[in-house]
């Protein structure tokens, strides 16, 4: 507000109070309105970056609007005397923003009884002097000060900036100092008027707001970074192979191989969905699909240890009961204990025999002569459910155009278990037509690949040739 200092000057008038009541309502409205969708939108109670950066903003938001709505009761009203007969409550604006002119020709001071309430001095006490002033701010910020004084004395230069100043018992503020100069009638600067604002909370909530986005796009580099890790550890490990595979591949009985991987549509994690095909040094063959649940780098590792003992084991001649036995071994045995599922089957191409086992997961689809069916399932629980577990072992006979479809959870978005494999078994008339494994995957994908997914899915086809 001006002080006596400046009566020269013409008193600015408040504006029409119509107009400005009208301001204060469209000003409270809003901030009703900011305040339900912040209740609404904002998570409260969330730990979540994203939802801790949200409310930070909405609050950023309400303090700037409940300055304004003080600051046009203000200005409605008109300037207050300089010594006001109450001081105003803590916390408000008014007791937030003060002024301050200091005469140059006199080296006399004037402070409104608001400025005293922001520097924490005793309304009894003199004014400070701008040579005084600086004894209030912080040692970094006292060059700012003097910098901002000097140019307005100096070249006449408005003032705006911030600086903090310490209170007494130790309390530090952030003040924004906006000023002008008040010239002599010969053009010299004659003292210098300025408005001075604590900003302390409205900083606190503006840096709230930089240090909840700070933390949410770490968050976002740093799920991107294992996003990216987790795809290329899965791309390193599963078969490289694209298109159809025949294996084995010498000698009679091979099996016409094809497979795709579909990735989850509602987000971007990598799930521990795998697929393989393999031949044994034996010449048979070894099929296998699972998942481990989760999400993440974690699982994709382990994962990758868990496709890697498949392997292993049934290279050294393991039989798929046994061979998931141990599985349920080394997850029980593992750090991070984990649940998984899977199918594991070995071909025998000299007697087209299929022999399989299962921990959990969908039993494998045949079809043969444009009709399907699920094979009956051995005994077998999940893996990592249950210590010293004991998993069943199963043989099917095969034909030559047999087909073996065999997929994880979540290849036919909202729907499990029996639900999905006749959907799966309704495709039995078109894949009857197909005449590759590949074309059977294009068809199953055309069917089931384009709704979104929930997760992530896998499905591998095997044709028997001879």
């Amino acid at each position: 507000m001006p002080s006596h200092l400046s009566a020269d000057r013409p008193a600015a008038q408040p504006p029409g109070r119509g107009s400005v009541d009208e301001l204060i309502s469209q000003t409270r409205r809003l901030k009703g309105d900011v305040d339900a969708v912040r209740r609404d939108a904002a998570g409260e109670g969330s730990d979540h970056p994203r939802q801790r950066w949200q409310r930070a903003l909405y609050d950023l938001a309400l303090h700037q609007l409940s300055d304004l709505d003080e600051h046009l009761a203000q200005l409605r009203d008109g300037p207050l005397p300089t010594a006001a007969p109450e001081s105003p409550a803590p916390g408000s604006l008014l007791s937030r923003v003060g002024s301050a002119e200091w005469n140059l020709l006199t080296d006399e001071a004037s402070w409104s009884g608001e400025l005293y309430q922001i520097l924490g001095r005793d309304p009894a006490a003199d004014p400070l002097t701008l040579d005084e002033l600086p004894s209030l701010v912080v040692d970094e910020d006292r060059p700012r000060l003097t910098s901002m004084v000097t140019d307005c004395l100096i070249d006449a230069r408005p003032i705006d900036g911030e600086f903090r100043i310490v209170r007494p018992g130790g309390d530090v503020r952030t003040v924004h100092m906006m000023g002008e100069p008040v010239l002599d009638t010969d053009g010299s600067t004659a003292s210098m008027w300025a408005v001075l604002r604590d900003v302390s909370e409205l900083r606190r909530s503006q840096r709230a707001v930089s240090e909840t986005r700070d933390s949410l796009r770490h968050r976002q580099e740093a799920a991107r970074s294992e996003h990216r890790l987790a795809v290329e550890l899965q791309e390193a490990v599963l078969p490289p192979w694209r298109g159809s595979l025949r294996l084995p591949h010498r000698g009679t009985g091979a099996l016409d191989l094809a497979s795709q991987r579909l990735p989850a549509s509602a987000h971007t994690m990598t799930g521990g969905d795998w697929y393989d095909a393999l031949e044994l040094t034996d010449s048979e063959t070894l099929l296998s699909v699972g998942d481990l649940t989760g999400q993440g780098v974690g699982v994709t590792s382990n994962m990758t240890m868990l496709l890697g003992a498949v392997r292993g084991m049934a290279m050294a001649g393991a039989r798929p009961g046994q061979l998931m036995a141990w599985l349920n071994q080394l997850l029980d045995a593992t750090v991070q204990p984990a649940l998984g599922s899977a199918v594991c089957c070995r071909y025998r191409p000299a007697t087209r025999t299929l022999v399989w086992a299962q921990a959990g997961h969908p039993a494998p689809l045949l079809f043969r002569d444009g009709t399907g069916r699920t094979l009956n399932a051995p005994d077998g629980v999940l893996l990592g459910a249950t210590s010293g577990a004991v998993y069943g072992q199963a043989e099917e006979p095969l034909h030559v155009g047999d087909l073996l479809l065999l997929h994880t959870d979540g290849l036919v978005p909202g729907h499990t278990g029996s639900a999905a494999a006749n959907l799966l078994l309704g495709l039995a008339p078109r894949l009857a037509g197909n005449r590759t494994a590949e074309d059977c995957v294009r068809t199953v994908v055309e069917e089931f690949g384009q709704s979104e997914r929930e997760d992530n899915a896998c499905v591998l086809v095997a044709r028997v040739m001879s």
